[in-house]
């Protein structure tokens, strides 16, 4: 049988990369000590964070974001025409929001193909994000939000959110006020702040009661939240408290982004005249 001298055959006996990866160390509890990146339980501690923006020259605003390991580049397109005219609507604008994960950004390799998880994300930042656009000031335009995430550590959502705002502000997209994101993972009577994927998918409690995650969408300056998003089981209390610590933790990023987003604007502005 002829053989395909074009196609380079790969060795007969192989092993699957998933080998050579190291599994993530196990979530420990509040007796242990510390958490397994040297945070505090029950604390606000939330991750360090590098903001950049206007990293994406083709698009009208971008801005990219790291917290740990979780790595976010958001680009922002319009305002523009609105592709569908049956949606165009005379006195208002219309914000679309698009959210995807890298195939390489999980421990299991995902597909370009946007599943169930993606939809329901994409419209979880939507609804975050569109009380703080003005959109009244766009009628008949369309404002595009795509988020891509590079690498997901947990927290995903709360940081895509500040992500995403930062980007409509490098956009030039009036807005009134940032919308920054904060998350909590409630582990009986203990929670962990800006959790990490190995904590957000874990659980170290023996208590079946007040075990869940909660993200919330807020706005500092108007002192409103914009989305929140729980699920598992939680109480009445547990739930107060926890949005709460995020708003707490909303208030220690906003200084961050304050800072990044003066500097994108610096960056920008053209030099002073020699006059």
């Amino acid at each position: 049988m002829p053989t395909d001298t074009k196609r380079v055959r790969g060795p007969e006996a192989s092993q699957s990369p998933s080998l050579f990866v190291s599994k993530p160390a196990a979530a420990a509890s509040p007796a242990l000590g510390p958490r397994a990146d040297g945070r505090r339980w029950d604390q606000v501690d939330v991750r360090p964070v590098f903001v950049r923006c206007g990293l994406v020259s083709q698009a009208k605003g971008s801005a990219y974001m790291e917290a740990g390991s979780t790595k976010l580049l958001c680009c922002v397109y319009g305002p523009k025409e609105t592709e569908r005219k049956d949606e165009t609507d005379m006195k208002c604008g219309r914000l679309t929001t698009d959210m995807r994960f890298a195939p390489f950004s999980c421990p299991e390799r995902g597909s370009w193909i946007q599943g169930s998880q993606d939809k329901d994300l994409s419209q979880m930042l939507h609804e975050s994000l569109q009380p703080a656009v003005c959109l009244q000031k766009y009628p008949r335009s369309q404002i595009d939000v795509n988020v891509m995430v590079l690498e997901n550590s947990g927290s995903v959502l709360a940081h895509a959110v500040t992500c995403a705002s930062l980007a409509l502000a490098d956009a030039g997209i009036e807005m009134y006020d940032l919308v920054l994101g904060c998350s909590i993972r409630q582990d009986g009577d203990s929670y962990v702040v800006d959790p990490s994927y190995t904590e957000q998918n874990s659980c170290s409690s023996v208590n079946s009661e007040n075990q869940g995650n909660l993200t919330v969408a807020f706005l500092p300056s108007l002192n409103q939240i914009s989305g929140l998003q729980s699920d598992g089981e939680m109480t009445e209390e547990t739930l107060t408290a926890g949005v709460r610590t995020c708003i707490e933790g909303c208030y220690k990023l906003y200084p961050v982004i304050q800072k990044a987003l003066a500097k994108a604007v610096r960056r920008a502005a053209p030099p002073p005249s020699e006059s």
